[in-house]
């Protein structure tokens, strides 16, 4: 379909405004919305020469994501912790890209994934380490996306699931390790590696749906925990958490549409994490993410005939605001203009591209309207909006898991 862009006239109208008031996060704001401002003026002198601009540079992205794949400077050292994070972030780009790992390549990135998990259940950090839900479910989302029978394999259901159990609390949380701390990350890494490895049983998520709702706060969106601010990344975890124990229709969904659709920054394009914050590359997905959950919500409620063809925010202006404003010269993308490139931002910033350039109004995730802006060779591989791996990754994950038997919970006596 045909993609309307937006006049820079249009949106130096759109600048913040202080009212006499100024403070160190208005004055943060302003500089960003100059930053934006610059790089899209450039952009509209360049689109009256060459139609095709904004181009996604996806040589040089692609050849800073295989590097990755193999060595990493020393400035990844405080990442130790989070190696099967790297793995996820790097794949998932290059899915998104459509670029294949080698057979190599993935029989390696499966045999280390593997030296991850713990003897007792759950994937850790890195080799020897405390197993988390967070890398667990970055590493099975790895294995998921490598696909192989090798994959699949490495991954012991069984003590996956006693793993969980022994981190799920009564009130239906999960703490994120053994002892740890507890939000609703945990829920959502559960959940989502629960139902991708046909592991989710009644039991295993007892009450969990109740504590969910009791994270909704006042403005709309999901906290960490009860009580806690609104967050995008939050907010995506719960809802989707949410959809994946079938209770989605719990929630408040008009106040978490109002707060979702005001995230979206009216000059930049892009979405903040929220109230008051600044825009930030990696919320095109954790924000962007909810609208695909969102639509599917309000369409069940009976007013399918009102919804746009289209999802609920403004999809051309995030595409403009993630080419235009979040590519790195060298490749890679980031978080906002001055800020410096690594995989976590490229990872969600091509997620987010690639909800804004597809959009589907019905369960086939396959058949949908594309929304190209720029290069029509910008466009991405779909990607799932519960789990955030490519739909034909998922799909076929759960082909294979589903034939397996779902492992019991552990009973008390055998705790």
């Amino acid at each position: 379909m045909p993609v309307d862009r937006r006049r820079h006239a249009d949106l130096a109208k759109e600048r913040f405004k202080e009212e006499n008031v100024y403070t160190n996060s208005s004055l943060e704001q302003r500089n960003t919305e100059e930053s934006c401002l610059r790089l899209f003026e450039k952009a509209e002198a360049a689109h009256a020469e060459l139609d095709d601009l904004p181009v996604l540079n996806r040589p040089k992205t692609v050849n800073f994501l295989r590097r990755g794949l193999k060595n990493l400077s020393e400035g990844y050292e405080c990442l130790d912790a989070s190696r099967p994070w790297l793995v996820y972030w790097i794949v998932h780009s290059l899915e998104l890209l459509d670029q294949p790992i080698s057979e190599e390549e993935k029989s390696a990135l499966v045999q280390f994934l593997s030296k991850c998990q713990d003897p007792d259940g759950g994937f850790a950090g890195g080799p020897g380490q405390v197993p988390h839900l967070a890398p667990t479910y970055a590493a099975v989302n790895s294995l998921v996306i490598i696909g192989t029978e090798e994959a699949y394999q490495v991954i012991d259901r069984e003590k996956m699931v006693a793993w969980m159990d022994r981190l799920r609390c009564d009130d239906g949380a999960f703490t994120m390790h053994v002892d740890g701390e507890l939000d609703i990350r945990g829920v959502y890494c559960a959940l989502s590696t629960a139902r991708l490895l046909n592991i989710y049983s009644p039991e295993l998520f007892h009450n969990t749906d109740q504590w969910l709702l009791r994270c909704q706060s006042y403005e709309g969106g999901f906290g960490g925990v009860p009580g806690m601010e609104a967050h995008g990344g939050y907010s995506f975890c719960g809802l989707a958490a949410l959809i994946l124990m079938g209770k989605e229709k719990l929630c408040n969904l008009d106040t978490l549409l109002l707060w979702g659709v005001n995230r979206q920054m009216r000059l930049e394009g892009g979405f903040q994490g929220r109230t008051n914050k600044l825009v930030d590359g990696c919320y095109s997905f954790w924000q962007g993410g909810l609208f695909p959950l969102l639509h599917k919500m309000v369409a069940e409620t009976g007013d399918k005939n009102s919804l746009p063809n289209q999802w609920l925010f403004d999809q051309t202006a995030l595409q403009e605001y993630l080419l235009i404003c979040c590519q790195d010269l060298r490749g890679g993308l980031i978080d906002k203009p001055g800020k410096s490139r690594d995989f976590y931002h490229t990872c969600y910033t091509l997620s987010g591209l690639a909800l804004a350039q597809h959009f589907s109004n019905s369960n086939n995730l396959n058949n949908d309207a594309l929304s190209v802006l720029g290069d029509p060779k910008n466009l991405l591989v779909p990607t799932h909006p519960v789990y955030n791996v490519c739909v034909p990754a998922a799909v076929e994950a759960n082909t294979y898991f589903d034939k397996l038997p779902v492992p019991r919970v552990p009973t008390s006596q055998e705790k």
